[in-house]
């Protein structure tokens, strides 16, 4: 089953590769950036969803990997997760220039991809990181949640039905946002604690 499962993601990731219709795949090439699918235990009970690939995660080809991403590893750390534990990606696989918010157009092209993810690792948590992941979680999953605030909504279990059967969804703010504002990151600190109950 896991081998399957390796090769179902191994399949996904290279349709992310060779996904000419993007706009972002010309940045990518012509910056010699790669593209970031997303890493981590294909087995995961909890899948971490970010927006879209930073500068440092374009160079590496990984997915939280600047400064956010290893304040991401002290939250995980904090609660006694091991990142290898859980499966970490982002909504569009792509770096946007200027690190600016996807488009519609990208958000339709790469979503069906993380929607694939989800429906192959299939995790019993999904915690979304910042509103964009947030939104876009809430309303593929159709909850009646959407529309709201994320300063509303943070650290709440929210339950989703999926095909795979009930998945809670925690919206979290981004680490990027709470790296400079201490009160955020207090707050991020906090509900990384409702974490704690789905380590196995």
């Amino acid at each position: 089953m896991d081998n399957e499962k390796a090769k179902q993601l191994d399949r996904l990731a290279d349709q992310v590769r060779n996904l000419t219709a993007s706009p972002l795949y010309d940045f990518r090439r012509k910056n010699g950036y790669s593209s970031v699918f997303g890493e981590g235990d294909i087995n995961a009970r909890i899948i971490f969803i970010g927006e879209a690939p930073g500068e440092r995660e374009a160079k590496t080809g990984r997915p939280f990997v600047g400064a956010s991403g290893r304040f991401l590893d002290e939250l995980l750390h904090s609660v006694g997760i091991p990142r290898e534990k859980v499966y970490i990606t982002n909504v569009v696989k792509d770096r946007p220039p200027e690190n600016r918010d996807p488009t519609p157009q990208e958000i339709q092209l790469y979503s069906p991809i993380l929607m694939k993810q989800i429906e192959i690792i299939q995790p019993k948590v999904i915690a979304t990181l910042g509103r964009f992941a947030m939104d876009f979680i809430l309303k593929q999953f159709e909850m009646p949640e959407y529309g709201g605030k994320i300063s509303n909504l943070h650290g709440k279990l929210l339950e989703a039905q999926t095909q795979n059967g009930k998945m809670v969804v925690i919206p979290l703010f981004h680490p990027a946002a709470a790296i400079y504002n201490q009160n955020l990151k207090s707050t991020l600190e906090n509900d990384f604690q409702i974490l704690r109950q789905f380590i196995e």
